[in-house]
């Protein structure tokens, strides 16, 4: 067999290569125009590592499909050989969901993986891509490991690459190749990326339970919609061959370059299609997925929306449906700061410790690894366990469907129900996106002065009749009770004296402009008052928090691009 050679191909750095809370995200034109731009950060990836881990290591590769993704595994694959890995785990076509890369690390024991996704933003060639990396507890890398990657991409002078290497990614089996100077060859793995995920969904969930659900003789009509990203193959796989639902339960299945023309975000503005279909009163239950499989939305009976942050309320105040939980125990319950406090009421009522952390999964796997931490989510549409170290979407709708299973009730009445037990936090998020980054920032800027005034603590604002006196005004900071890290900056925070909150945050998701979002939070335990519309509840603290903000005055904006 013919050695492949390692050639060092001269580039230069980049100063816009830093991580954000999920990996590198930009434009695929930049991705594609900018020479070595990829190779780049890919090289830095893999330096975060020392020779030594790197040298015959085990690493994991794959993505959501999207355009470009099969030029950047190539590169990965070339690049991998030359810099001493000695084994990649690739799935079948590239299709690996997030949550299936974080489940088959930690089977694999592998060093990590790199995962190809720009997660809920748009695809194909005028759309975002995104590369980012999971060490190996199976989760997003911390910030350390972050930082490590955007000092090396700072400084970049030579990156390595075997470039007569390529892999078909098509059949299930293993490649070899010789390298040189290298007694062990490269392996290539090709998997099927559904397998060990399905195996480890069996062990957690009571299939037997929800294949009655689904196909039993008193079956509900479910529709789960995977938008064409990631999560096609395996609702299919769990979905209909392991559960027993129709084929026709499962939508939009096939992965797609540019997710069929669509934004592959669940949520009610561009999952409008699974709205509309949940709307006619034919289907019990329905779900949506972002891109690569980590993020979920709940519908129930004529579209009956279920808050992310209520989501995840109500699976912790039903963790005894879910046969993991009632064999290890219930360690913890956390959230982000910008999600509601439903899930505080629960770990209250429960006796069960209460996390509130920064926006970003790492913060949580943290917890995790220290047996901190069995439940978790974020308002975002994500929502988790201590089984990986990612939030993973399909898990999120078997949850759901173990608690219908185990209660028999609908997704409207378990909700009511929870209500009625807990009261209600109200709770909605306006984003306004791709927002010109100068004024965005000048408006943060503005309100977190305000904020640091001390006339501003005390102050009463107004607004269709109600009235809301400040109690404290900060910007979020973490400090980890793991590691004693902490992590600063994190959203401007108005808490007010009846315990409502307006929070303002710029999101790292974006790959253009900036991402502005207003995140607005209040709790009612009037019975009278807790079936009423969100919108219609918040609407006094919506304009509050449009008056401190002046965000129409200094954007331009005079609506969000999506409320939820």
């Amino acid at each position: 067999m013919v050695a492949h050679k390692v050639v060092q191909v001269a580039t230069k750095p980049y100063d816009d290569q830093k991580p954000g809370t999920s990996g590198l995200r930009k434009r695929v034109s930049v991705f594609q125009s900018k020479p070595h731009y990829t190779e780049n950060f890919i090289q830095a990836t893999l330096g975060c590592l020392s020779p030594s881990e790197r040298e015959g290591c085990t690493l994991l590769v794959g993505g959501d499909g999207r355009f470009y993704m099969g030029i950047a595994i190539q590169l990965i694959v070339r690049m991998a050989a030359a810099n001493g890995v000695g084994h990649l785990v690739i799935g079948q076509n590239g299709i690996f969901s997030t949550p299936a890369v974080s489940c088959t690390i930690r089977k694999r024991k592998a060093i990590g993986g790199i995962i190809l996704t720009a997660s809920h933003n748009p695809g194909g060639p005028n759309g975002d891509f995104g590369i980012k990396y999971n060490t190996a507890n199976g989760g997003p890398a911390p910030e350390n490991v972050t930082g490590k990657i955007f000092e090396l991409s700072k400084s970049l002078q030579t990156y390595n690459i075997c470039p007569d290497i390529s892999v078909d990614l098509s059949t299930i089996g293993q490649q070899s190749f010789t390298i040189e100077n290298k007694d062990k060859p490269f392996i290539v793995e090709i998997v099927d990326s559904v397998l060990d995920y399905t195996d480890m969904l069996k062990n957690i969930f009571d299939f037997n339970a929800i294949k009655l659900l689904l196909s039993g003789p008193h079956a509900i009509k479910v529709r789960l919609d995977a938008m064409h990203g990631v999560m096609g193959p395996y609702v299919k796989r769990v979905l209909c061959h392991e559960l027993g639902a129709p084929e026709t339960s499962a939508v939009n299945g096939i992965p797609k370059e540019d997710f069929g023309g669509h934004h592959p975000d669940p949520n009610l503005t561009y999952a409008a299609d699974l709205v509309a279909s949940m709307s006619s009163g034919e289907y019990g239950f329905g779900a949506a997925f972002d891109g690569d499989g980590d993020r979920n939305m709940i519908l129930g009976h004529k579209a009956f929306f279920v808050n992310p942050s209520d989501s995840v309320a109500v699976i912790a105040a039903n963790l005894g449906s879910i046969p993991y939980f009632q064999s290890t125990g219930v360690h913890g319950l956390a959230r982000s700061m910008p999600t509601s406090g439903a899930l505080d009421r629960v770990a209250a009522s429960e006796n069960i410790a209460l996390y509130e952390t920064p926006t970003g999964w790492k913060f949580f796997g943290n917890l995790m690894d220290a047996g901190k931490l069995s439940l978790c989510g974020e308002e975002s549409f994500g929502t988790g366990s201590d089984h990986i170290r990612e939030k993973d979407g399909l898990w999120a709708v078997l949850a759901w469907l173990s608690i219908m299973a185990s209660r028999k009730q609908s997704v409207e009445e378990i909700m009511k129900d929870h209500w009625a037990k807990y009261g209600r936090n109200f709770f909605t998020r306006y984003d306004y996106e791709e927002v010109d980054a100068a004024p965005a920032n000048e408006m943060m800027k503005a309100i977190e002065s305000m904020l640091q005034d001390s006339s501003f603590h005390g102050k009463t604002f107004e607004a269709e009749g109600k009235a809301y006196t400040v109690q404290k005004g900060d910007n979020f900071e973490y400090t980890d009770p793991v590691d004693g890290s902490v992590t600063k900056k994190q959203g401007l925070r108005i808490i007010f004296t009846d315990g409502s909150r307006v929070i303002f945050r710029l999101s790292g998701t974006g790959s253009a402009g900036a991402t502005i979002r207003i995140y607005i939070d209040s709790y009612e335990k009037d019975p009278s008052k807790i079936h009423q519309d969100p919108q219609v509840m918040l609407a006094p603290l919506v304009s509050i928090a449009l008056k401190i903000s002046q965000l129409r005055e200094r954007t331009g904006r005079n609506a969000p691009t999506v409320i939820t």
